[in-house]
């Protein structure tokens, strides 16, 4: 049994998908990218903010399945730039302070609006 998880506290889908599909204890979340719920606007200004936007989004999709941080197992990082790597690591460590998920970060040569990066996570209960 699947059930999909949406929230208006995150960008809506801007393609043939859900937010986040909870199937059984585990929740598979689509890729965020930093787009501000409220306004619609790109957040791309800095590799800072715009991965600070995306783990907004991602706490917010989380918090619809009645989920945090803490339920998260797995995480994909999706940059145009390793340059960006440490940056990205310094936002993103915020959210994972005690026993972080596992992970992996890859670079692409494109991404969805031309955004610097994406994250998708995977949560149990």
């Amino acid at each position: 049994m699947k059930k999909i998880i949406s929230t208006k506290k995150a960008p809506a889908a801007i393609g043939p998908y859900s937010q986040a599909i909870l199937s059984d204890n585990t929740l598979y979340c689509s890729g965020q990218i930093a787009i501000n719920p409220e306004t619609g606007d790109l957040i791309i200004d800095n590799i800072r903010d715009e991965t600070n936007q995306i783990m907004k989004n991602i706490e917010a999709v989380l918090k619809a399945a009645n989920m945090h941080f803490s339920n998260v197992v797995k995480c994909s990082i999706f940059m145009k730039s390793m340059e960006d790597y440490s940056e990205i690591n310094k936002i993103y460590a915020n959210y994972f302070k005690v026993n972080p998920p596992a992970r992996e970060a890859i670079e692409v040569s494109g991404l969805p609006k031309d955004v610097n990066v994406e994250i998708s996570v995977i949560a149990i209960h």
